[in-house]
């Protein structure tokens, strides 16, 4: 009871926080039910003289709500077909302009971190050059053993920052539980997962020695990509609260005007930083989960450089076909196929009939065709899915929950860049080449072999699973002979079931031989 009146305490203030920073004046009133139209007027009630243009309010109460808050901030930033140019440029002041903290406190973290003052690490150690939500970002340089110098960039976490997260998150675990009990809608998004997510991935993201194990990853994937390449991590100078990556000197995707200036095309790099991330997320199934634009770069040979890789998402061979397929269907036009994946997949239950998914599915597509991108709004699609899944039953995919974020993200960046960026022209090669490679000849080749191997790896296992099966049989024996002892009527109910499981496990037996002879036939 008093951990619910905590939650409640500090919902409220964040409320009050937005009302008197003047949040509520973004809201158009018009467009709300009366009862709620009173409620937005009477909270504006407690609204600040001077407040400020939308954005600096919205900036300004999110800032003092804290980091959570600031991330929820991030997104909106690089969605300006959806709360506005304005709006969105002053909200880009959350990603990388938040007020530092000192330059003791920083000392004091990398030293406690590593295990040695600055002055030991370092050959110079500079003042902040970027703050955000979790942490800082100072330049450095280190002393090669040739003797050089080397740039570096040292990120290092806020201090108190993990007490800070666990607070608010605890917050948000108690909404999505309120929403979840209430609401058959909060239940089919799976709220309360989807927030369990966010709390692994804010517990990764403030680890740096896993950030920096994600860069080498990435770094390793995207070693032969001609136009996209990860900072190299100094290991020597990173650990939980610390990270050093090589310093990139390159231009803001941020910055369009610079681009521009250096003679960039600002519509080759939008089409190469969507097929990028479609490439991570297909090709690797490891992909870039926070690409807003202050962690994109454009290096002196054209490449787009990320960096901040505290938040990453992976996908297995089933989300990958999915995404491959529902792409392609939509490319192509085939919306029978997209509607067929999602029930193959088991994101739609069975109890509809495909016909009637695939016509929702048009609605969505045929829009989409026909049109340049600057005529179709991407947030009246993604309400219009958001209907039609509800409508079918389809529930929230947790492992799908960062991907949907993640590509909304980066197609915003793209159409900052290139306002007739055309998303799915965009996706079509990368799109096609995973289909080609994976469902194709070659895929089904390697999928054949793949099953020869599970097949050798299931015989060779054999014995060990008799060994269990034995362990198993014997320690039962053990809990019987101590006294264990089975009601007469559950006896006999297992000697009816017994009879029935030895049917069906000769069945099995047979299925599981005739599927063996089958493949081996096959292979040779």
């Amino acid at each position: 009871m008093l951990r619910a009146l905590g939650h409640l305490a500090r919902l409220a203030r964040a409320g009050f926080v937005c009302a008197r920073e003047g949040v509520f004046a973004i809201i158009d009133p018009s467009s709300l039910p009366p009862l709620a139209r009173f409620a937005v007027s009477a909270i504006r009630l407690l609204e600040r003289r001077n407040a400020g243009a939308a954005g600096v309010r919205l900036s300004a109460a999110l800032t003092r709500l804290g980091p959570s808050w600031v991330k929820f901030g991030q997104f909106l930033a690089t969605r300006p077909d959806i709360v506005g140019k304005q709006l969105a440029r002053d909200l880009e002041s959350l990603q990388d302009k938040m007020a530092p903290f000192g330059m003791d406190e920083a000392r004091a973290v990398i030293a406690d971190a590593l295990g040695a003052p600055v002055e030991a690490l370092f050959a110079e150690f500079g003042p902040p050059v970027a703050a955000a939500s979790i942490a800082q970002v100072h330049r450095a340089s280190v002393v090669r053993e040739d003797g050089s110098r080397r740039d570096v960039a040292v990120k290092v976490l806020r201090p108190g920052i993990e007490r800070h997260f666990k607070r608010d998150l605890g917050d948000f675990f108690f909404i999505a539980r309120l929403a979840e009990q209430l609401s058959a809608e909060g239940e089919r998004l799976r709220l309360v997962a989807a927030v369990e997510t966010l709390a692994r991935s804010v517990t990764l993201e403030m680890d740096f020695r896993l950030e920096a194990a994600a860069a080498s990853e990435m770094a390793e994937n995207t070693k032969d990509d001609h136009d996209f390449r990860v900072p190299e991590v100094d290991w020597d100078r990173t650990a939980r609260a610390v990270l050093t990556l090589e310093w990139i000197d390159g231009i803001k995707l941020s910055d369009r005007d610079a681009l521009i200036a250096a003679g960039r095309d600002v519509a080759a790099v939008s089409c190469a930083l969507m097929q990028s991330f479609l490439r991570h997320a297909m090709r690797d199934g490891f992909f870039h989960g926070d690409m807003h634009p202050g962690n994109l770069f454009v290096d002196d040979q054209g490449r787009i450089v990320a960096v901040d890789f505290g938040i990453m998402g992976r996908l297995g061979d089933t989300e990958r076909r999915f995404l491959a397929e529902v792409l392609h269907g939509f490319i192509v036009r085939n919306y029978r196929r997209v509607a067929e994946v999602h029930f193959e997949v088991g994101y739609v239950p069975d109890i509809h009939p495909v016909e009637s998914f695939t016509q929702a599915i048009r609605a969505i597509g045929e829009p989409i065709h026909g049109r340049s991108n600057d005529q179709i709004s991407m947030a009246k699609l993604l309400t219009l899915m958001f209907e039609i899944t509800s409508l079918f039953g389809m529930r929230a995919r947790p492992e799908l929950l960062l991907l949907q974020k993640s590509m909304v993200v980066v197609e915003g960046v793209a159409r900052a860049l290139d306002p007739k960026f055309d998303m799915w022209t965009a996706a079509a090669p990368v799109v096609r080449e995973w289909i080609a490679r994976n469902l194709g000849p070659i895929g089904r080749a390697e999928d054949v072999t793949d099953g020869a191997v599970g097949v050798g790896r299931f015989i060779g296992a054999v014995p060990e699973l008799l060994g269990r099966s034995a362990v198993l049989v014997r320690r039962v024996d053990e809990l019987t002979r101590a006294g264990f002892v089975l009601a007469p009527e559950t006896v006999e109910a297992i000697g009816r079931a017994e009879g029935r499981g030895n049917r069906q496990i000769a069945a099995a037996a047979w299925i599981i031989a005739a599927l063996l002879a089958a493949l081996l036939v096959k292979l040779w």
